[in-house]
């Protein structure tokens, strides 16, 4: 039986966000001195920000470690008039959850301060620490808006008062994504650090830091500019129709070091310590490429962890060619003063090449390598990095010879380097005849045998060959097998996203195990309430640039997910953060495609040790959350090889990535849910990727020129995109299959190609291992215990138009839980309506919060009704997935509970909106 120790996870992620806080200004008010007293302002301190929102944050958990609880638990003195005064303000001005998906606001109400208080505080403490915190996430982009991007007037006015009173002020940001900056020339703060959204345990690494216990060596995953105009991306960010990225590859550091280095307040790979090193480097050229050799000494007087990063200057040549490009990088252990390490960094020939989507060099859709001289630097980051060594090539080189794919099929400019400087080129637009491609790659039909006994089991055990099994497959069992069935199927783990395979009855009786998907990057979503472990975001993670430190992380994950029989995590997000106001980035790594491939290959290492997958997302150009199921990104061949597409060819080849989900949106004019460029010509037969690929939930997919269709799973399939996420029941649908074989516009091959996609994936996996009785089990040990209510499972009750549901026994108490599903029969916009007495006085206040399928829709609050029933009610509510998950949470307990009525407004159809639309 393996084993997974809460208390070991815990330590581990804590770890994690010691090692992801950047320090970007420090005039000596850190580290923090236990034994004096500090002062901490802001509201955020009580209401910490695990991560941002919609499905890549919505983990429950136990207990969230906030910044004051973690410097409370590692025994600093903290100012405690101040944290009472906040405390009171926050039970009068709870947490703002907002209302239905994507509806929770950026950031909670500051509260005022009083001059008095602040004064006071500053007698006893001479340091104040204020803390900002932000959220975005799906659907929600951030906004140049005060409480998004800048600060409100309330942070200002908080910052105003605590510099004018105190020696010293720090400022911590508790948020997914970089903001403006712009405080630090208004403020003049003694120190400024980014603490991100750590999950859980955020606030016990923070205090690490703030104390000393460790000192600082994170460094930035993106560039701060100065202003938001000054980010290339700017002009064309936003658009709800489309996108043109017309900075092409120059995207963050590559464009600001190439031409705007006087926009750039902090660069990218920057990060402070408490200590200093000293870092001497050398390199040689090597067959494949060149090594770069750096020791690292550490000549401060604390010990420290610090990162070496190397660029690559190519030749600027015919391709034009950014001034830096990240080509490698790696972070020292722990070194005491006057310790010394010495670190390694391979650079290939292919880390320096440049992509010729238009033949300019004489081999176009190839890898080159430009004649001239090859420059590297080492650093710390990459305005410090310093020359280390270079190399002539007298020609042009190929270093992989491809073909021509998902390339643009409308004229725009595009950024180019030219010798005088930068300039605009036409993009080359796509030459491709798509249907006679994938003519070109059908694949051979398996002759039908009908069923001769052979089962999973047997193919699992190597008595037959899978291609054996497929042959006593039909069309309906075929077409079942592309159906994902969610959300929070019963055929795998309550509340999860999805099952896949054996999602109908014919397939589990010829032994297809259902597998199990989870969301997301920052752990597992289950959302009947079941507490899950919450992870560092993304950025967060990223700024570790602690490769091995994530696979240890992404380990424990790993037995997380087998003892939850969990098979699919629906992350490692890998989007570029092509933008600071997209409302995911917190999910995303960084702007620079190579620290994102290689952290999400360190976490794919980590699951797969534990047999389990992380699926990498979105697949490709997602970088924008605005009208994101109908926004096309305009975008050059060249920038999506060496940008938008590096960082999942990484995950997949030095990843091992064996599932993929792709977008919601377009690339290049076509829905990416039915692209056989990205789906088969990138993916497939040019990165060699042999796992299985999925839709993102409910996405739209379209032919080439037509409107995007749902049901059009024909086009999925053609492009070998394997399932569709999701369909309310596996075993029907009303999806086009069927029809499209029966007159061509799909072949039997096709269909089986993805079915076997799915099944040879599904070989491999604990699910598998379960339905014959062979898997392993996992004790969880030092967890707390659960309290949440889990009979969701056990209470299912069928919505048919309208439902009335008696609540007279169920039980109200102080933080509890009750769950049950609702199975919706008729999909559509619904009235909620609770009805509750209560024998308490009239001013006693029961508040209960409505979760539907983890999403809260409303916070109800009762007063004392002498016994009379009285009714609150959700307006409006979509319910578009047949299982529903609904739990209530009861604040306090002295309330009567009488019933619950839904009551069909209008029918999906009815809406004229998409699922996540509503």
């Amino acid at each position: 039986m393996a084993t997974l120790n809460w208390n070991e996870y815990l330590a581990k992620a804590a770890e994690v966000n010691a090692e992801g806080a950047v320090l970007l200004v420090n005039n000596g008010a850190l580290p923090l001195d236990k034994n004096s007293e500090t002062a901490v302002f802001g509201r955020i301190q009580l209401d910490y920000y695990k991560s941002g929102t919609g499905s890549g944050g919505m983990v429950n958990v136990d207990k969230v470690t906030g910044i004051v609880d973690g410097l409370l638990e590692a025994g600093a003195k903290l100012n405690e008039e101040v944290l009472k005064t906040y405390r009171d303000y926050v039970a009068e001005h709870p947490y703002d959850y907002g209302e239905g998906w994507g509806g929770e606001p950026w950031c909670q109400e500051e509260m005022p301060l009083d001059d008095a208080l602040v004064k006071k505080a500053a007698e006893t403490s001479d340091t104040a620490v204020c803390i900002i915190g932000r959220t975005a996430g799906e659907e929600q982009d951030n906004g140049v808006k005060a409480g998004s991007y800048l600060l409100t007037d309330g942070e200002k006015a908080m910052l105003r008062k605590v510099r004018d009173n105190f020696k010293k002020m720090v400022v911590l940001l508790n948020v997914g994504n970089i903001i403006d900056m712009g405080f630090i020339d208004e403020f003049s703060p003694d120190a400024v650090m980014y603490v991100w959204q750590g999950g859980m345990t955020g606030g016990t690494g923070s205090a690490e830091v703030l104390l000393g216990e460790v000192s600082p060596c994170g460094k930035l995953p993106d560039t701060i500019a100065y202003d938001i105009s000054d980010y290339p991306s700017d002009k064309y960010f936003h658009n709800r129709d489309r996108n043109f990225y017309v900075e092409d590859i120059y995207v963050g550091y590559r464009y600001f070091e190439t031409f705007a280095k006087d926009k750039v307040r902090f660069p990218f790979g920057f990060g402070m310590s408490y200590t200093q090193f000293e870092i001497s480097a050398e390199g040689k050229k090597t067959d494949s490429g060149a090594v770069i050799t750096a020791k690292v000494k550490n000549v401060g007087n604390t010990a420290g962890k610090e990162v070496v990063q190397v660029y690559a200057e190519a030749p600027n040549g015919k391709l034009g060619k950014a001034a830096r490009v990240l080509c490698g990088f790696e972070k020292t252990k722990l070194l005491a003063p006057n310790e010394e390490q010495i670190l390694t960094i391979e650079v290939s020939d292919r880390d320096i090449a440049s992509y010729d989507d238009s033949g300019v060099t004489g081999h176009a859709y190839a890898w080159v390598t430009e004649a001239g001289e090859y420059k590297f630097y080492a650093g710390s980051d990459v305005r410090s990095a310093a020359e280390c060594f270079s190399f002539v090539q007298d020609d042009t080189r190929v270093i992989e010879q491809l073909e021509q794919a998902l390339a643009p099929v409308m004229p725009f400019k595009r950024m180019v380097r030219t010798a005088e400087g930068l300039s605009y080129e036409d993009t080359p637009l796509s030459k491709v005849d798509e249907a006679a491609r994938r003519l070109e790659y059908l694949p051979e039909e398996i002759a039908f045998t009908g069923d001769k006994g052979i089962r999973t089991a047997d193919v699992f055990h190597g008595r037959n060959t899978l291609d054996e099994f497929i042959a006593q497959l039909d069309d309906n069992d075929l077409n079942c097998l592309v159906r994902g069935e969610g959300m929070c199927s019963p055929k795998v783990t309550p509340g999860t996203a999805a099952a896949f395979g054996g999602v109908a009855k014919h397939l589990e009786e010829l032994g297809i195990p259902a597998g199990c998907c989870s969301d997301g990057p920052s752990g597992m979503r289950l959302d009947v309430g079941t507490k899950a472990f919450s992870l560092p975001n993304g950025t967060l993670i990223a700024a570790t640039f602690n490769k091995p430190l994530i696979t240890e992380l992404f380990t424990y994950l790993g037995l997380e997910m087998r003892a939850n029989k969990v098979d699919c995590l629906l992350g490692p997000g890998m989007n570029i953060h092509r933008h600071p106001l997209n409302g995911r980035n917190f999910e995303y790594f960084s702007e620079d495609p190579v620290l994102t491939g290689d952290m999400a290959a360190a976490e794919l290492k980590g699951l797969h040790s534990q047999v389990v997958e992380g699926t990498v997302k979105h697949f490709c150009g997602n970088n924008q959350e605005t009208n994101r199921h109908f926004l096309d990104s305009a975008v050059s061949e060249r920038a999506l090889r060496e940008i938008y597409l590096r960082g999942f060819e990484t995950a997949v080849k030095d990843g091992g990535a064996r599932s993929v989900m792709t977008t919601y949106g377009k690339v290049n004019d076509l829905w990416t849910a039915g692209s056989f460029d990205l789906n088969t010509m990138i993916l497939r037969k040019q990165w060699g990727f042999d796992g299985f690929t999925m839709t993102d939930w409910w996405a739209n997919i379209n032919d080439r020129g037509e409107a995007p269709d749902k049901n059009n799973f024909a086009a999925m399939v053609r492009a070998q995109n394997d399932v569709y996420m999701v369909c309310a029941d596996g075993g029907s649908g009303n999806d086009n299959v069927i029809a499209a074989l029966g007159d061509g516009r799909l072949t039997r091959g096709e269909l089986q190609r993805s079915a076997k996609n799915v099944l040879a994936f599904m070989m491999d996996t604990h699910a598998m291992a379960r339905k014959l009785g062979e898997d392993e089990a996992v004790e969880v040990i030092n967890k707390p215990a659960e309290t949440v209510d889990d009979g969701a499972g056990e209470r299912v009750f069928l919505l048919d138009g309208e439902l009335t549901i008696d609540m007279s026994s169920v039980k109200t108490e102080r933080n509890l839980d009750f769950s049950f599903t609702v199975d919706v029969a008729q999909l559509g916009q619904y009235r909620m309506e609770m009805t509750a007495s209560s024998e308490q006085s009239e001013l006693a206040q029961m508040p209960v919060t409505v979760f539907s399928m983890g999403t809260a829709w409303g916070t109800f609050t009762w007063n004392g009704t002498g016994g009379k029933p009285v009714t609150f009610a959700v307006e409006e509510m979509p319910l578009f997935s047949r299982y529903t998950i609904f739990r209530l949470h009861f604040g306090l307990g002295g309330l009567d509970m009488d019933k619950i009525v839904f009551k069909k407004i209008k029918s999906a159809e009815g809406t004229g909106l998409s699922v996540e639309e509503i």
